[in-house]
């Protein structure tokens, strides 16, 4: 169910993240204070702020690319702080997505290629890996550039294949960082009514760090971060 259904009073979608008090330093740089929040299933949560507030920082703390210096991040049942490095590269594997500025796209995979990746990661099947791959590149709207390699692409056929590859695991939550930032205008709203839509279907939540209004508004929450610190929050319309 969508997050659109916790109007419901009787229903309220299960908590899939939540972080308590997480601080991080850099050398003798302090770049987040104390940072507390909630995602629940299907919700999306827009992390905006000033270059320097620590959005990024956040974000690789919450996909447990970086480890907080103190503070609590639970993924659903787990707590990833409790993990090793490799406890933390499986959760990323299977149940987080993430979706970057600059697609990072393998060069020398094509489009299906690229999308498929994560599937053999995860040791699925050959006949149901093809069948998610041909379904997300034609849910994506570029099944006609399956065998391009992303050079042969343009910014937004790039970002489009990249949402796929973020999507074909099935992940509980997915992390996006200026997924807009490297588009022009047109492209980005493509990719924003894309990550909405999406998200909606497949009841994926989502935590979206970005500069722009337009990409915020897609989402039912922001966070405004100033400093390290959570400097406001507001439920969208």
């Amino acid at each position: 169910m969508s997050h659109a259904a916790s109007t419901d009073r009787d229903f309220e979608p299960p908590l899939v993240l939540t972080a308590r008090n997480v601080t991080k330093s850099y050398a003798d740089r302090v770049v987040l204070r104390g940072v507390s929040l909630e995602l629940r299933a299907g919700e999306r949560l827009a992390l905006t702020g000033a270059s320097g507030s620590g959005k990024s920082t956040l974000l690789n703390c919450l996909g447990g690319v970086d480890r907080p210096d103190a503070g609590s991040i639970r993924f659903e049942n787990i707590f990833l702080e409790t993990l090793d490095s490799d406890g933390l590269t499986e959760v990323r594997r299977r149940d987080i997505g993430t979706i970057f500025q600059f697609f990072h796209l393998l060069p020398t995979l094509t489009a299906a290629e690229n999308v498929e990746l994560p599937l053999q990661l995860n040791g699925v099947a050959a006949k149901e890996r093809a069948e998610r791959v041909r379904s997300l590149l034609e849910r994506v709207g570029v099944t006609d550039r399956a065998d391009a390699f992303p050079g042969q692409l343009s910014g937004g056929e790039m970002q489009r294949v990249a949402i796929a590859r973020a999507l074909a695991h099935r992940p509980t939550v997915l992390l996006a960082d200026e997924p807009t930032g490297n588009l022009d205008s047109r492209n980005g709203a493509i990719i924003l009514e894309l990550l909405r839509e999406l998200s909606d279907e497949t009841d994926t939540a989502l935590v979206l760090v970005t500069h722009s209004g337009a990409a915020a508004q897609i989402c039912h929450r922001e966070i405004h971060l100033r400093d390290g610190q959570i400097a406001g929050e507001r439920e969208k319309d």
